[in-house]
């Protein structure tokens, strides 16, 4: 315990994680999403969560080759950590609106569908799909 209490809020190791599955709208809770489905995003990367934390003015740093325990796919798409920093050396909160690990995952989720790229990317991906549906030809039994 004495140990613990010696160490600073401020060391970046006692920074906060957040993993691209907290926040993914295509996991369940038990592959590892930590907020409701609702307010998940779709397949959010790591730089995107940095992206989102540093431009709000929190301390951020990426770390590229982490993965989180649970993923089981290891393309680079779905590697990488956040480290957030919370509170300040002497335990003051860093930014007054981010109280807690759960609210920072609800802004970056809240945020992440609004940056640039995500925003040039959906207007090309539409056209794409609507060129793929046809009509689909049954294969199953015919009803009596």
């Amino acid at each position: 315990m004495a140990c613990a209490a010696a160490r600073s809020p401020a060391d970046q190791d006692r920074f906060i994680c957040i993993y691209p599955a907290y926040l993914n709208n295509k996991k369940t809770i038990a592959e590892g999403r930590r907020i409701p489905i609702s307010k998940a995003v779709e397949n959010p990367t790591a730089t995107e969560i940095q992206d989102v934390c540093s431009a709000v003015g929190l301390n951020v740093f990426l770390e590229k080759n982490k993965m989180y325990s649970r993923e089981w796919n290891r393309d680079v798409q779905y590697r990488g950590r956040v480290r957030v920093q919370l509170k300040q050396e002497d335990g003051s909160l860093c930014l007054v609106q981010f109280p807690s690990r759960k609210s920072v995952m609800l802004y970056a989720a809240e945020m992440i569908p609004k940056l640039k790229t995500r925003t040039q990317k959906t207007g090309v991906g539409d056209q794409s799909l609507q060129q793929g549906e046809g009509s689909k030809k049954g294969k199953g039994k015919k009803k009596k």
